[in-house]
C-alpha cells in the first residue's frame, strides 16, 4: 500500500515512521499547486492532506485513491461527495487540540491583562535597573476577576474556556452563532448586547455562513474601549479592514490567531494600525501544542488502522 502526506510541514516534526508498518510513505513538506497533488496521487492508495485541496478534479485523475485522511478536523478542502460517489473512504479527527486552544485562549488575554510584552520590554531596555522603587506602574494590570467575558460560539471550546474563565471569577455570556448550543449555567446574550456589554470577547466558532464577516464595522464598533478581543476561532469572522480601522479609532486590545487569508499577506491593514501595542497575532498555532499533534496524529493512525481491518 502507498501512502502519500501532501503537507507534512503543517504537522511539525512528527515522526512518520510509524505509518510504515502499512506500507510505503512518501511524505511531501508542501504541495503548491494541483497538477502536483494529481503527479503526487496518481499511484496513492491513500493521500493524507491538512490543508492542501483535493477536489473533484484530483479525484477524477486518482483511480487507485481509497481512501483520504485529514489530519484536522474541518474538511472543507475535499469534496466529500465527489469522493463517496468513487467509493473513496473520507476520515477527519475531532476534539484533538480543544485544551491547546483553550490555553491560547488565556495567553492571550493575559497578555493584554497583564501586559507582558510590555513590561519584559521595559525589563530588557534597562529601565528597571533605573527604577527608584521595586516595581512599575507605567501599566496598570487588571484581573479576569469581576469581568465580563462574551463566548461567541458555546462549542467544546468554547464552553471549556468558559469554565476556566469564570473560576478565575469572571461572569460568562455567550452567544451562540447556530442557534442549537444553549447552556443553562451561562446567560445567552444576542450579539449586539454581548459587544456593547463584555470587557472580553472571544471567539470559539467555525467560520460559515452564519459567521462569515460577524463582526464588521458596525458591530466592532458597540465593542467597549478598553475591551479584549480574542479570536482563535476562524479567520474571515472578523472583517480585518474594518478591525484595523477600529482599532485606530478605539482604545481595544486584539489578540488573532487566525487570519482570512493564511500565511498573512503582505501590507495588510493590521501591520500599519497606529496603536501596535494594542494588537497581538500569533500565526494559527493555538492548535498545535505537541500534545495536540499527537493526539491528531494518533487517531489518524487509528482511522487507517480501522479502514485496514474493517473497511470504513
Amino acid at each position: 500500500m502507498k501512502l502519500v502526506c501532501l503537507d507534512a510541514a503543517t504537522l511539525g516534526k512528527y515522526d512518520f515512521s510509524v505509518f510504515e508498518k502499512f506500507g510505503e510513505i512518501k511524505l511531501y513538506d508542501t504541495t503548491q499547486n494541483k497538477d502536483q497533488i494529481i503527479d503526487r496521487l496518481k499511484d496513492a492508495d491513500v493521500a493524507m492532506t491538512n490543508k492542501v485541496i483535493i477536489d473533484k478534479e484530483v479525484i477524477k485523475a486518482c483511480s487507485k485513491l481509497k481512501l483520504i485522511l485529514e489530519t484536522a478536523t474541518g474538511l472543507n478542502n475535499i469534496d466529500v461527495d465527489y469522493a463517496k460517489e468513487k467509493n473513496i473512504i473520507v476520515k477527519n479527527v475531532a476534539g484533538y487540540s480543544t485544551m491547546s486552544v483553550v490555553q491560547h485562549t488565556f495567553a492571550l488575554i493575559f497578555a493584554f491583562l497583564n501586559h507582558i510584552p510590555y513590561y519584559d520590554q521595559w525589563v530588557k531596555d534597562g529601565k528597571w535597573c533605573k527604577s527608584p522603587i521595586f516595581t512599575d506602574f507605567s501599566r496598570i494590570l487588571t484581573s479576569i476577576e469581576g469581568k465580563k467575558h462574551g463566548i461567541i460560539g458555546l462549542g467544546s471550546i468554547g464552553k471549556e474556556v468558559a469554565k476556566i474563565s469564570k473560576a478565575f471569577g469572571a461572569k460568562i455570556y455567550y452567544h451562540s452563532t447556530s442557534g442549537a448550543n444553549k447552556n443553562s449555567e451561562f446567560d445567552h446574550l444576542e450579539l449586539d448586547e454581548l459587544l456593547k456589554t463584555c470587557d472580553i470577547v472571544s471567539i470559539h466558532a467555525p467560520l460559515n455562513d452564519k459567521t462569515m464577516n460577524l463582526l464588521h464595522l458596525e458591530k466592532l464598533e458597540l465593542l467597549k474601549n478598553d475591551a479584549v478581543l480574542i479570536n482563535v476561532g476562524r479567520g474571515g469572522i472578523i472583517n480585518e479592514l474594518d478591525l484595523a480601522k477600529i482599532m485606530d479609532e478605539k482604545n481595544i486590545k486584539v489578540g488573532l490567531d487566525v487570519l482570512e487569508k493564511e500565511p498573512m499577506l503582505e501590507n495588510h491593514p493590521l501591520l500599519k494600525i497606529k496603536n501596535k501595542d494594542n494588537l497581538i497575532i500569533t500565526p494559527h498555532v493555538a492548535w498545535a501544542s505537541q500534545q495536540a499533534i499527537d493526539t491528531l496524529m494518533s487517531r489518524v493512525y487509528e482511522n487507517l488502522e480501522e479502514w485496514i481491518k474493517n473497511g470504513k
